[in-house]
């Protein structure tokens, strides 16, 4: 095996001044697949939100510091820069995994052993990482909700009658897969195919053309923005046009050109959401990386580390089991917490059930919020 440092990439960032303070940094682990684009906009967005923090003076005279650390958005690894972070006396709490299996494989290193940490993800949705243990939390929906929306849509919206579905075959993709079609059959819909594929399919013609003789009029896509880019381009070939929406691994889906115009996709958080103070995080934003827009990821981040600093370090301190107790009552003895994202209120199980999904739509390049839902 080779050593840790060869498959993640490890870095402390120090986003403060010497003049800030002078105290020990309070730590705080990041965990994701920073050297792919989905986990650009979760890195940047919370290195934004720890130099604002510690622009203001950070915390009683201590700065605010990220552990980073890339999981290559693969569960062994994640396992490795999992027990990486809980080994390390510094780091007080970790935000991460991005993925569903990152998290899973995660949590379970997070919250066991003498000194366990608490793990907030800003976008694993897998309904099997409700309760895994008690160290767990996440501040978006999940697939249940995510799900149910699509279906929702497509029926009442579309007027769909007729789904096809492609999924990856993954936890992600399975939890997803199995909401839509419940609940689109729910509303009297039919299923008319449920189809596995994996990252190395090469095309997806044969799905497309049963799909086809089976009469389809929505496509629903539980897949990664590459296998949705793959079913987009082989629509094209067989001069299929059917509506197609999917989950929230799609987003970065608009940066594909032509192809992805018009495509429907769930998310928790779209950068165009009203609200002052998330027009500030995205002017924020642009104003520090060059005109660019936060996705979902970035967005749910950068409200981790706000309420980490505004709320759960200044009143419960640093001690791990302190920062976790205290995370486990916002929302119910404590109030809950209103980021960019929405509002913050963790149940038993360090999920937010009263998160609600929005549906975006692809147009000129930008995912906006579809008007019609």
């Amino acid at each position: 095996m080779r050593p840790l440092h060869k498959l993640v990439l490890v870095t402390s960032l120090w986003l403060a001044s010497c003049s800030q303070g002078g105290g020990r940094p309070i730590v705080v682990g990041l965990a994701g697949p920073f050297s792919q684009p989905r986990g650009v906009s979760m890195q940047r967005a919370a290195e934004l939100a720890v130099k604002e923090i510690n622009a203001r003076g950070g915390l009683h005279g201590r700065p605010l510091a990220l552990r980073v650390m890339d999981d290559s958005g693969r569960a062994e690894v994640a396992i490795r820069v999992a027990q990486a972070l809980a080994d390390d006396p510094e780091v007080v709490a970790v935000i991460g995994h991005l993925t569903s299996g990152t998290s899973l494989a995660g949590a379970r290193v997070y919250g066991a052993g003498r000194r366990p940490v608490a793990m907030i993800s800003p976008s694993a949705s897998s309904a099997d990482l409700s309760g895994v243990n008690p160290y767990t939390f996440r501040v978006c929906p999940t697939d249940l909700s995510h799900g149910a929306q699509l279906a929702r849509y497509a029926r009442q919206t579309l007027g769909a009658r007729r789904a096809g579905i492609i999924y990856i075959d993954d936890d992600y993709g399975r939890g997803l897969r199995l909401s839509f079609a419940t609940e689109f059959r729910r509303l009297g819909g039919t299923v008319v195919e449920e189809d596995p594929s994996l990252p190395t399919t090469a095309s997806l013609e044969p799905y497309l053309a049963r799909l086809r003789q089976g009469g389809a009029d929505v496509l629903m896509l539980a897949t990664e923005r590459g296998g949705a880019e793959l079913a987009l381009r082989d629509e094209g070939r067989l001069g299929l046009r059917w509506p197609t929406i999917g989950g929230d691994a799609l987003t970065g889906i608009e940066a594909a050109g032509p192809v992805a115009e018009g495509v429907r996709v769930s998310s928790a958080y779209l950068a165009d959401r009203p609200g002052d103070r998330n027009a500030v995080f995205v002017a924020a934003y642009a104003r520090a990386y060059e005109g660019q827009r936060p996705d979902h990821r970035g967005a749910g981040a950068y409200d981790i580390l706000q309420l980490l600093a505004t709320r759960v370090f200044a009143a419960a301190g640093t001690d791990r089991r302190a920062v976790r107790d205290y995370l486990a009552r916002i929302g119910t003895d404590l109030p809950a917490y209103e980021g960019v994202t929405g509002t913050i209120a963790f149940d038993g199980r360090g999920d937010v059930p009263a998160k609600s999904v929005v549906v975006g739509v692809v147009r000129g390049g930008r995912i906006v919020t579809e008007a019609a839902q």
